[in-house]
């Protein structure tokens, strides 16, 4: 606790400096060609400027046109409200997740979400304050009957992971069988985003090292920032509370499944009702504290709505999704493939 307010201090110091001296994430774009030379097979890469990258976009684009013009409609696309939807392709789920960490960036860490960070900062360190009792009183309940025992099992399984796989498995078969682009879109969007999510909470997991209620050696749980790996590994409870990767990987899924059906209104507070009754289950267990969930939620919820929303209209474009191009190369020193990588 002595640690909060040198962290929010430091914290808010660095937005700050981020906007006066600003860095830029520059991604350069490659172009890799293999092909066969005297026997050996020759890897060759080399960066592809924008205004060459731009022509070959054109170009794309206006093949793209005159297909659609020949052919009418593809049959790969259509349009769900705002979205231009399209089949995703397996592997777009892993290889869009750089340019969704980017967008992140460029999204969240700017000066203007500053006192959205503070509020978090703010919600956190007060629930820091109350998390010991609130956890001995929701302890107590759980182990008052063994009804609210299995009551706090059954929704906990809903944020282990399983869970929101099942949910996107089912969204694909239902896809496939009906040939329907938004299921299928929204079966890879909802394992994008628990990766994605998933991948920032254990980043800051690994950072923070706080105890879980139920291994916690004082009141609150110790903090051990940057703690050893290897014993973090061995005695994972003892590190992992903060924040709450069962909350920001379901609310992350039901954010993206809420966009994607947004004319269902019920599906956003059964949604919510679930995450309710997930956050109070977990601290009855004893897996996390309150003050696990504000960050949990902001992340959750940011990822949700940048991976389901990249395709609309206002956003869509080149700048909207990775892409992973393979072509035939013909040289008058063989032939080979030629792959461009762009997120």
């Amino acid at each position: 606790m002595k640690f909060l307010p040198a962290i929010i201090i430091s914290f808010v110091f660095s937005l700050v400096a981020i906007k006066v001296y600003p860095f830029q994430i520059k991604l350069v774009k490659y172009s890799c060609t293999i092909f066969p030379y005297m026997n050996n097979t020759v890897l060759f890469c080399m960066p592809v400027s924008d205004e060459l990258r731009k022509i070959g976009d054109s170009l794309t684009d206006s093949a793209k046109d005159i297909s659609n013009n020949n052919v009418g409609e593809s049959l790969d696309s259509e349009k769900v409200g705002e979205r231009n939807i399209s089949v995703p392709k397996w592997y777009n789920m892993v290889t869009n997740l750089p340019s969704d960490m980017v967008k992140f960036y460029h999204k969240d860490i700017r000066i203007e979400k500053i006192p959205i960070f503070l509020g978090i900062s703010a919600a956190t360190a007060g629930l820091i304050l109350l998390d010991n009792n609130i956890w001995r009183a929701s302890d107590r309940f759980y182990n008052q009957s063994q009804f609210n025992k299995n009551l706090s099992d059954l929704f906990v399984n809903f944020g282990d992971g399983k869970f929101q796989f099942v949910v996107a498995g089912a969204f694909a078969i239902y896809g496939w069988m009906s040939t329907d682009k938004l299921a299928l879109t929204t079966a890879s969007e909802v394992v994008e985003a628990v990766l994605a999510t998933g991948a920032v909470v254990q980043l800051l997991k690994h950072i923070t090292g706080r105890q879980s209620p139920y291994v916690s050696s004082k009141p609150g749980g110790v903090w051990d920032f940057f703690p050893n790996q290897i014993q973090y590994h061995k005695h994972v409870p003892f590190y992992d509370a903060f924040p709450s990767g069962h909350l920001s990987t379901l609310l992350a899924a039901f954010t993206v499944i809420a966009n994607n059906y947004s004319g269902i209104k019920w599906i956003r507070p059964v949604s919510y009702t679930i995450e309710a009754m997930l956050s109070i289950s977990m601290v009855n267990q004893g897996i996390h504290w309150y003050s696990d969930y504000p960050l949990a939620i902001f992340l959750g919820y940011e990822f949700g709505n940048i991976i389901s929303q990249k395709n609309n209209n206002s956003t869509s474009g080149k700048n909207g999704i990775t892409q992973l191009n393979i072509f035939p190369f013909i040289s008058p020193v063989g032939t080979g493939v030629e792959m461009r990588y762009d997120f």
